[in-house]
């Protein structure tokens, strides 16, 4: 099944700047039947590994192409993190590094509760500054991060280390 959603990752050299290999889910997200088994491998392992999940909560922009489809298989309900200046109402927001600059995440501050168990999901893991600052933000709405999950990590990145004590799964991994 793991190879069904290997093949349909395509990479772009060089995109978006000179030495940077992009790994691409377009195709993934194209095939029907590849979508679904991504899905379910998702779901098989959060099953697997946690007894109670209260919320996925998805990082601005492409998990929330896989977030919703996990969650409404969990029978849970999903929560934004985005960009800076896009959600309406009271926000947490926390700045951080990107491969290529800058950047600012929020959550509105009534996403979760204190003690809730929320799964951060989104596609790719590469240098772990917008999955930390995710984490970060469950921190300040004192949620508990049972897990960040995506489908590839970029392993020579050292995106994990990142995350520190904070439980770590990719589906995929890419030297």
């Amino acid at each position: 099944r793991l190879g069904r959603v290997r093949d349909r990752v395509r990479s772009f050299p060089d995109f978006p700047v000179p030495g940077v290999l992009f790994r691409d889910i377009s195709p993934l997200l194209k095939d029907p039947a590849a979508f679904g088994t991504l899905i379910d491998l998702l779901e098989d392992h959060l099953r697997a590994s946690f007894p109670k999940i209260d919320f996925i909560a998805g990082l601005d922009s492409r998990g929330f192409l896989i977030g919703p489809s996990l969650a409404q298989r969990l029978g849970i309900g999903f929560v934004l993190i985005r960009k800076k200046g896009k959600l309406p109402g009271p926000t947490e927001s926390v700045s951080y590094a990107l491969e290529y600059g800058k950047a600012e995440l929020e959550i509105q501050s009534d996403a979760v509760e204190p003690g809730q168990k929320v799964v951060i999901v989104d596609d790719l893991l590469a240098t772990g500054g917008t999955m930390w600052a995710a984490c970060e933000l469950m921190k300040r709405l004192r949620a508990e991060v049972l897990e960040c999950l995506v489908i590839i990590e970029l392993k020579l990145l050292k995106g994990s280390e990142k995350l520190k004590s904070i439980p770590f799964h990719s589906l995929l991994q890419y030297d």
